[in-house]
This record gives structure tokens, C-alpha cells and sequence, in this order.
């Protein structure tokens, strides 16, 4: 597939078009933070909300719905991805996830006991406890949705908003692991490991957070590689330039597929220049592959780049991906 045809390809990948809707969601939703009698440093457009209650941690919020397609097609991984993407985005904010909530609906019970086999083992792998819930029997659709509550110290949360132009960006991936056998968008790189080396790849990102290492940071999510750091750019306001052959990537799985999974492990991050190896270093350190994939700049636009040719796959004077209200 050429760069262009590739390009396309993400732009209308409907992981990506899912996200346009939200700012029509967020732009309304927006008028009732002033109601708030806490404060709200960060809302919408973020992995998680980061709420300040006193003390020295700031309070984590995040809520993930699971895509129907993966939840009709391998309920039991849906169950257990609905506790992996919470968690995930509660670490990418150099956070610990403390308790979930979930909400179920359900048609047939034997499909419902298979997605709570899954939360259950997610649960177990990610350390982290279901507190409550709300459940809709004999619905005539299959629906999951997941909270998650964590916490980040003040001085060391890491943004999506907060890239600036020359910053290096950054993929680290976890390659270790197969494509899920119903659902062709999942990479399954958790499931089958310990939990203690699982949580060991979240520890990290603690680290970095700890050393003020990264400028800003989102976890890959449905929209897939590209389409995070589209996210991550739109809500910084700024544009970057990806060489798609820098990106890890497995080996035996094609580039389009790859930019367009949902990888368990994976983040997208960018940093100064002078501390960007160090990020490299402590991924690797663990067993995630890392590498500088691109520069961040101020064109508004993500481009991606191979040998010579480049392509543009967002405009962000146009293409609203995150949800963040200016």
C-alpha cells in the first residue's frame, strides 16, 4: 500500500470517524463545569479528568464504553479490555488506578457471565477492584461501559494538551503478542502474561512521570496509533510529521492493520529533545519497543512521511478528534 492509499485509510478507519462526533457531545457539556465545587484542573480531551480535592494527589476520573463490534464478537476479551483500557487511562497520566464501576446490559445471561469472566480476570491481572455498578437485564442490546477513579501526585500528572513544536514524539509499544483471534483490530499483549510483569510496563510510565520526562502522552486507543497522536495534536494545537517507518511494529503484521489496533500496551508521548532517550531507555528497559517516530511542530496538521513522499492525514482546522473545548 502507498502512502497516500495509507493516509486515506486511517482518515476514514471508523475507529477514527467514532471520534469526530465528540466535540458536538463536549461543546454542551462543557456549560456545566461551572457548576463544579471541586476544582477541575483538566475535562474533556483528556484520558482522564484530573480533579483537585486538597492534599498532595490530584483525583482521576475516566469512562470507557467498549465497542460493540469487539463485544459481539469475543465478549469474555471485551470484559477484560473494559478493565485494560480504564487502567490505561489512568496510568498514562503517571496515575494508579484504585477502583472501577461498571455498567452492563445484556439480552442473554451465558454472554453476560462470559463479559464478567473477563472483567474478573482483567481485574486480577491489573490489581484493581469493580466497586459498584448498575446492571440492565433482558436488554435487547449488548452494552458495557466502565469507570475508573485513581490517582496522580500534583507535581508529576502528564497531559495530552501540553505538546509544543520541536518536541520529539514517541511510540512504545508492547510487541509481544498476537493478534486476537475474533477481532482483527486487537492486539493481545496482557492476557496471557503474570500480572506482576503486566504491571511492571505501567510502573514505567510512573517513572517517567516521576522524572518529568514526558511533555504529554496519550494511551493508543480505537483510533489506533496515528489516530491518538491526531488526538494528542489536535488538543495541543499544534501538528507533527510521523515517519511511519520509525513506528515498532510486529513482525508478520502489515502496516495498515498495525495503525489501526488496539495494541494493549501502547503509547504515544512526546518530550524534549534532551530527555527523549532517557523515555526510550526505561521502555526498553522492560521489554516494550520505543523509538522517536516524529517532531512535533506548528503546521495544525499531521503528516505522515516515508522516504521522501508525505501525506497529510489531519488537518486540525478541520478534523476535531479529541473533544477539547478552547
Amino acid at each position: 500500500m502507498g502512502l497516500k492509499d495509507l493516509a486515506e485509510s486511517i482518515k476514514n478507519f471508523e475507529g477514527v470517524t467514532r471520534k469526530k462526533p465528540i466535540i458536538d457531545v463536549t461543546r454542551p457539556l462543557s456549560e456545566t463545569l461551572r457548576f463544579s465545587k471541586i476544582g477541575v484542573v483538566k475535562s474533556f480531551g483528556e484520558d482522564s479528568a484530573v480533579l483537585d480535592l486538597g492534599g498532595e494527589y490530584y483525583l482521576l476520573a475516566a469512562t470507557d464504553g467498549i465497542w460493540h463490534k469487539l463485544l459481539t464478537a469475543a465478549p469474555e476479551f471485551a470484559g477484560y479490555c473494559s478493565v485494560l483500557v480504564n487502567v490505561n487511562d489512568v496510568v498514562v497520566k503517571g496515575g494508579e488506578p484504585l477502583a472501577l464501576l461498571d455498567t452492563l446490559s445484556y439480552e442473554n445471561m451465558d454472554v453476560a457471565e462470559s463479559i464478567m469472566k473477563g472483567v474478573l480476570l482483567g481485574c486480577e491481572k491489573f490489581g484493581v477492584p469493580v466497586v459498584g455498578g448498575h446492571l440492565h437485564p433482558s436488554s435487547p442490546t449488548y452494552s458495557l461501559s466502565v469507570t475508573v477513579l485513581g490517582r496522580v501526585p500534583k507535581k508529576e500528572v502528564i497531559y495530552s494538551d501540553t505538546a509544543k513544536p520541536g518536541e520529539f514524539i514517541l511510540a512504545a509499544v508492547d510487541l509481544e503478542g498476537k493478534v486476537h483471534e475474533n477481532f482483527v483490530y486487537a492486539w493481545d499483549s496482557t492476557s496471557w502474561k503474570n500480572p506482576e510483569y503486566v504491571q511492571e510496563k505501567f510502573r514505567a510510565v510512573r517513572r517517567i512521570a516521576k522524572r518529568h520526562l514526558a511533555t504529554a502522552a496519550k494511551d493508543v486507543s480505537n483510533p489506533g496509533l496515528i489516530g491518538t497522536l491526531g488526538m494528542l495534536l489536535e488538543a495541543s494545537q499544534v501538528g507533527g510529521v510521523v515517519d511511519v517507518s520509525a513506528i515498532p511494529k510486529p513482525k508478520g503484521v502489515k502496516l495498515e492493520q498495525w495503525v489501526k489496533m488496539y495494541p494493549g500496551f501502547g503509547i504515544v508521548m512526546t518530550s524534549k529533545p534532551e530527555k527523549a532517550s532517557e523515555c526510550l531507555e526505561i521502555f526498553r528497559s522492560i521489554g516494550v519497543s520505543a523509538e522517536i517516530i516524529g517532531r512535533v511542530d506548528d503546521s495544525k496538521k499531521l503528516l505522515i512521511t516515508e522516504d521522501s513522499e508525505v501525506c497529510e492525514v489531519f488537518n486540525f482546522e478541520r478534523d476535531r478528534l479529541s473533544g477539547k473545548i478552547w
